[in-house]
């Protein structure tokens, strides 16, 4: 059995209809699995925080980003627009 205790994951977006039941069940199952774990969990998505905040695990979730496509180019090292316009000033 694969183990992510000394592990990291990151998660973008929920899985399906998350905000219609029972379509929810899966994220929720993601959620609560990540949020039992000894791990780093950075998580991506304002539908995805949306199902993890009215469970009372956000506590447990290392980072839950608002911003799903800003939030996975920054994690491919991309440049953000704003980010960079804030450098130059």
């Amino acid at each position: 059995m694969l183990s992510i205790r000394k592990c990291w994951s990151v998660w973008n977006g929920p899985l399906g209809v998350a905000e219609k039941k029972p379509f929810d069940k899966g994220t929720i199952a993601i959620a609560k699995f990540l949020a039992e774990k000894d791990a780093t969990s950075i998580i991506g998505g304002g539908d995805t925080g949306a199902v993890i905040k009215p469970l009372g695990i956000d506590d447990r979730i290392t980072h839950i980003s608002t911003g799903g496509g800003a939030f996975l180019k920054y994690m491919e090292g991309k440049a953000l627009p704003g980010i960079a316009a804030l450098k130059y000033k």
